[in-house]
């Protein structure tokens, strides 16, 4: 395993509730209690399932790219090979963690708020995640 996938796995298993365990294909995979939030394999690739809806904005705006196995599906692929493939990486994983995440805090609003300003997320994967607030409770704009 690379340095970063290292620091990866450092990162995202600091995460609350997140749990780092061996993947089942090899590498390493993050789960939420039992729901995956995605794995990573030694030769770089982080593999991520999103809801389709998000998976084909994410390949619009070029920011992953199709499941390199199963590419029909929502699951997306990215590599990471430097310190900005990190970010980016680590960025993604933070994305699937928060559908999630959203559901256990006491104030998804205003969760949510605050993780679409620290993710700078764009008008289009707000709207795309703001599906996962329960009971659609977000802070008005």
């Amino acid at each position: 395993m690379n340095g970063y996938l290292k620091t990866l796995e450092d990162q995202v298993s600091a995460w609350p509730g997140v749990s780092a365990e061996p993947h089942r294909f090899g590498g390493r995979g993050f789960r939420l209690g039992k729901l995956e939030i995605g794995h990573m394999h030694n030769d770089g690739a982080v593999e991520i399932p999103f809801p389709r809806a998000i998976r084909d904005q994410l390949l619009k705006e070029g920011l992953a790219e199709r499941h390199r196995f199963v590419p029909d599906s929502g699951w997306v692929t990215f590599y990471v090979r430097t310190e900005d493939d990190l970010r980016h990486a680590a960025w993604l994983m933070r994305l699937s963690y928060l559908r999630f995440a959203l559901k256990a805090v006491p104030d998804p609003g205003k969760r949510f708020e605050q993780e679409s300003e620290r993710l700078r997320l764009n008008p289009q994967m707000r709207a795309l995640l703001a599906r996962f607030v329960p009971g659609g409770q977000t802070i008005a704009a």
